[in-house]
């Protein structure tokens, strides 16, 4: 029998779902459009080069050092090189350039690094202290460093740039996650879970990855930025991408000496990186919030104006 002061389970109020991502991101302007411009550059270095064809390597002496200019169609609107090739297409060109050595990098580092530092931080003692002393070990190097030395022994190429970079990279996320799971094995679900007689592997899976990967994920964003401005400075230095490959940082190292002359040949490809590098910033801080249950509040609570000063002072 049922109390006749409590109301019927069909009339209980339903709990408050939690706002979907987008719609937490519809609610941070900045964020958005941070968003949306990572999605044209993404957009760009897959589908560009297909749109483009062979224009970012076609050479044209008679167009040289054309300033920006709709007078010569669609792929003169941002001019053209010191060999008359147009800075449009080769832009796009080198976004998928850049993008494929950070993105790779990125993922890389992240999977090996996580998934070291969490078996470490979960099981301890000995392990544990050898995965921080291996990490010490590649922290003591710059990572800047540590890729000149290794590019000028070997020879420069994506794929070596992808595994310099992840490799120097992989501490960052070993020991981010190696505190998450040191942190993690001594709750409760947890020690249900080996008491249940769960393996290591499928507790760290199911109980420790889902906690510890939002703060995975936002140092990810914020090391893209790093493994990116990282390349273009290899590149600039001329031991990264080389010719006819050509990636953002390649472009500014050609055009500096076209400075005085021709601004927009160094110019634009450093406004692309820096748009990029900040839109991922503003992104990152935006999903450390929107993935911590304690901090999210932060993005679904109204803005209100704030209250006008007394520019009169104090009424009597």
């Amino acid at each position: 029998m049922t109390s006749p002061h409590l109301p019927p389970a069909e009339t209980a109020p339903a709990a408050k779902r939690p706002a979907r991502w987008w719609t937490l991101l519809g609610k941070d302007r900045f964020a958005a459009a941070a968003a949306v411009l990572l999605g044209l550059v993404a957009l760009t270095a897959l589908l560009g080069p297909l749109l483009i064809g062979d224009r970012a390597r076609r050479q044209d002496l008679g167009a040289s050092l054309r300033p920006p200019s709709l007078d010569h169609g669609f792929f003169g609107l941002l001019g053209t090189d010191v060999l008359g090739r147009s800075m449009l297409a080769r832009l796009i060109e080198a976004a998928g350039t850049t993008l494929s050595v950070a993105v790779p990098a990125v993922l890389c580092s992240l999977v090996i690094g996580s998934a070291i530092g969490m078996w470490a931080g979960y099981h301890g003692g000995f392990r544990e202290n050898v995965a921080m002393r291996v990490a010490d070990v590649i922290l003591s190097f710059p990572s800047l460093l540590l890729a000149v030395v290794v590019l000028y022994v070997f020879a420069p190429s994506v794929a070596n740039l992808v595994l310099i970079l992840a490799l120097a990279r992989i501490p960052v996320y070993l020991r981010t996650a190696r505190a998450e799971a040191t942190e993690l094995k001594s709750r409760l679900f947890v020690d249900a879970a080996r008491t249940f007689g769960a393996g290591s592997w499928p507790t760290i899976y199911r109980h420790i990855l889902p906690i510890t990967l939002p703060t995975l994920l936002t140092v990810a964003t914020l090391d893209f930025c790093f493994v990116m401005l990282t390349e273009s400075s290899l590149s600039f230095l001329g031991i990264g991408i080389q010719p006819p490959d050509v990636s953002w940082g390649l472009m500014v190292a050609q055009g500096r000496q076209y400075l005085q002359t021709a601004w927009w040949i160094a110019v634009l490809p450093g406004v692309a990186i820096v748009v990029t590098t900040v839109s991922a910033t503003v992104l990152a801080a935006w999903a450390r919030l929107a993935t911590d249950p304690a901090q999210r509040w932060r993005l679904t609570t109204p803005r209100t104006k704030g209250s006008r000063g007394n520019r009169g002072g104090i009424r009597a």
